[in-house]
This record gives structure tokens, C-alpha cells and sequence, in this order.
């Protein structure tokens, strides 16, 4: 691929270690409603999803409304168990990575809420080193695995696809580089990845994955010329 212009990055599961604590979260609340899921099945089915096709899908699945309140009582909740994690919510070894990748010009590109991305990213020291480069699906009418917040955040950035390196965790992250015609890179090193996680990415799509941030630092600075 040409030198890249542009790193996309992830927020959960790629900044902050999230993924795991906030679906164990949300399983355990949809069950206040009868809707028997595993925070397990939430990561395998709907990693990288908006939270609004999520609760969407369950709700046409087992045919019980899920209301905003639900939805606005869980949020509170993933803050809050998040919270406890205090700065240690940072994936280790990014603020490293991000400092090898200073000259680099790099943005946000999440599923999760303006409002969670804040949160989490000033809970972990992120925030400082993104903003106002960080950007939400809920900017964009489809979520991934569609290409549109990764196209959103590229035509902010004024950077054409080609040139854009993303760094995804998820399926549908990678599936979303793909259909946008970006490069992506998996990052399979966070808590809620099981053994098999690199191989999904690798199914994919993704160019190449890495389960550790040091090696994933490297890679990108050989593809950015930081």
C-alpha cells in the first residue's frame, strides 16, 4: 500500500480495555427485561456495533421493547464500572504508541457515543491527544460494519481512503475498513479477545494483526514514516 496519511483508530478495545467490562454490563441489565444474553454473545455478535442497532436487533429478536430509559440506565452503568478502572482503562502500551507516532496525524473513528467517547478517553489521558479529531457513528446514518464513519472521518481528516490505515478490534470494524478501501490492521491484545480473536480478524480482512502494542507501534511507524 502507499505511505500512509491518515491512522484511524478504534476506541474500545484498541484505546481503552473496555469491551469486557461494558458488555458484561449490558448483559447483566438486559436481563432486568428478560432477555437472557451472555456478555460473551455480546462481544461475538455485536463488537463494533452502534449500541442503537444492537438494542434494535435484540429487541426484533425476542420481541421485548428495550426503552430509552433501559438504555440510558445502562450507560450510567458502563461509566461507572469503567470508572473504577481509573487511568489503568488505557490499553497498555498506547500513550507510548501515540508518542512514537507524534509527526504522525492520526483521529478517532468509534461506534460508541460522543458522549462515552469523552468519558472514557479523558478517564485513560486520550483525550488531549485526539481532540477534536474524534469522531462517532452516531454522525453517520449506518454504523459499521458499514464504510460510513470510516469515509467521515477520512474526508474531515482530507485524506483519501487509499492512503488511510485503520486499527480495528472487531469484525465489524474490519469488515467497515474494507468496504471503505482502507487498509486495516487488527489489534487482537485487549482482555476480552479469546484465543481465536486474530483469526477472526484475519478472516476479515485485516492486513495484519498484532497482540501486543509495541509490535503494533512499530508497524505503524514503518507505514507512516513517523
Amino acid at each position: 500500500m502507499p505511505q500512509a496519511q491518515l491512522i484511524i483508530f478504534d476506541c474500545d478495545g484498541v484505546l481503552v480495555d473496555s469491551e469486557g467490562i461494558k458488555s458484561e454490563v449490558v448483559a447483566r441489565h438486559l436481563g432486568n427485561l428478560g432477555i437472557a444474553i451472555t456478555g460473551k454473545t455480546l462481544i461475538e455478535r455485536f463488537s463494533g456495533v452502534p449500541d442503537r442497532e444492537m438494542y434494535q436487533a435484540l429487541s426484533i429478536e425476542t420481541g421485548v421493547a428495550i426503552p430509552p430509559e433501559h438504555v440510558a440506565e445502562a450507560f450510567a452503568l458502563k461509566i461507572s464500572h469503567c470508572g473504577a478502572k481509573g487511568e489503568a482503562l488505557a490499553i497498555p502500551g498506547i500513550h507510548e504508541c501515540l508518542d512514537a507516532l507524534a509527526e504522525a496525524s492520526v483521529c478517532v473513528a468509534s461506534s460508541a457515543s460522543p458522549n462515552m467517547l469523552e468519558q472514557m478517553l479523558r478517564q485513560a489521558r486520550l483525550w488531549d491527544r485526539f481532540a477534536p479529531n474524534i469522531f462517532s457513528a452516531h454522525e453517520v446514518k449506518r454504523g459499521k460494519p458499514a464504510p460510513d464513519l470510516f469515509l467521515l472521518a477520512a474526508a474531515r481528516m482530507a485524506v483519501l481512503p487509499a492512503h488511510c490505515l485503520i486499527v480495528e478490534d472487531s469484525v465489524a470494524g474490519v469488515t467497515a475498513a474494507k468496504a471503505a478501501a482502507m487498509t486495516a490492521i487488527g489489534f487482537a491484545g485487549g482482555c476480552h479477545c479469546g484465543p481465536d480473536h486474530a483469526d477472526k480478524l484475519r478472516h476479515a480482512g485485516a492486513r495484519t494483526v498484532f497482540m501486543e502494542m509495541a509490535s503494533l507501534t512499530e508497524h505503524l511507524v514503518k507505514f507512516t514514516g513517523a
